[in-house]
């Protein structure tokens, strides 16, 4: 499989989406008006004291005082151009704010993704060719202790244990502040604050991908053609590595891919607990601030990662597994 296939796969993919992310952006945005309050009456509380006539001029300002069919049809009009509108709360373009700090997010992201997959999957696996010793109990108990702990708890705990106690890490924040840096010293800087936010949200998920793997991984052992590669005489360890691990992945590859929108929302807590500037603790601020217009441009660039995220993941089995065909998979819907 060429990689212009699969780039063509991802695009088609995202286009196929589109319904899906319109749908998406109508439900947030008359659901977010439900809850009582707006702008200018945050604005006003933040004065002290507001005239009527101050708060008029503030929803006349930002097209609070027209009907809301109205400031839907004017929001979905500017989305069509990418104009996701301007942040009263920090004098600026949403589209500006949601660029500055997207990246913050999907390192984290990344990186816990790339923990909870890839040690899921090991631990999994391991508890499952030692199915029944201590070793495979053991994973197993801490993987229903994990998956029943709350992140921000885990959060709190690293916070204590390592920063506080120990020492070891950055209680909040990316980076350094005031520290100059050349690029490496600065990478490493920023890598050292993303031990502890990476390793509490993966927590969870490292748990949930372990037992799925487990799983998965007793059933595929249990398969035919895995008694019949015992029967030709191969060895235990090609078993597993060649046949078993190959189709045992493919669930924990389809969870992930749908854990991504909870691993936004996961963001949000793990990021106000460690201060780290990412959408998470934006689109927290936000909705205390009743920033109707960031918080929407927030909610619409997740739906576009979900959508994106599911389409790669399709072409991650193809990598995974060469039987399966994109182009198949296209043709099927």
């Amino acid at each position: 499989m060429m990689w212009g296939a699969r780039i063509r796969y991802v695009f088609s993919r995202v286009l196929h989406g589109l319904p899906i992310i319109f749908a998406i952006v109508v439900v947030n945005f008359f659901l977010v008006r439900l809850a009582p309050g707006d702008a200018a009456q945050v604005l006003a509380g933040e004065s002290g004291a507001a005239t009527e006539e101050y708060m008029r001029q503030i929803r006349q300002q930002f097209g609070l005082d027209q009907p809301l069919y109205v400031q839907f049809l004017s929001y979905m009009k500017n989305l069509v151009f990418f104009d996701l509108g301007y942040s009263f709360r920090h004098g600026r373009e949403v589209s500006a704010l949601i660029v500055e700090r997207l990246g913050a997010t999907a390192l984290l992201m990344g990186a816990s993704m790339v923990l909870s997959v890839g040690f899921g999957i090991l631990l999994g696996a391991i508890a499952a060719i030692r199915d029944g010793t201590f070793l495979s109990n053991m994973i197993m108990i801490l993987a229903i202790v994990s998956y029943a702990t709350p992140l921000f708890w885990v959060g709190l705990m690293l916070i204590i244990v390592f920063s506080l106690n120990l020492g070891w890490f950055p209680t909040s924040g990316m980076a350094t502040i005031g520290a100059p840096m050349g690029f490496w010293d600065s990478a490493v800087d920023v890598a050292h604050h993303l031990v502890l936010p990476a390793l509490s949200l993966s927590f969870f998920y490292m748990a949930l991908y372990t037992r799925l793997m487990r799983a998965s991984m007793l059933e595929t052992l249990g398969q035919d053609f895995i008694k019949t590669a015992r029967a030709k005489g191969i060895s235990e360890g090609r078993i597993v590595q060649k046949h078993a691990l190959r189709n045992a992945i493919m669930p924990v590859l389809t969870m992930a891919g749908v854990q991504v929108s909870a691993m936004l929302g996961g963001s949000v807590i793990i990021e106000s607990v460690f201060g780290w500037p990412g959408l998470g603790l934006l689109a927290f601020e936000s909705l205390f601030a009743r920033d109707l217009n960031l918080l929407l441009g927030i909610f619409f660039l997740s739906s576009i990662l979900v959508v994106i995220t599911n389409a790669i993941v399709d072409v991650i089995y193809t990598m995974v597994d060469p039987r399966i065909q994109l182009r198949s998979k296209t043709r099927n819907g």
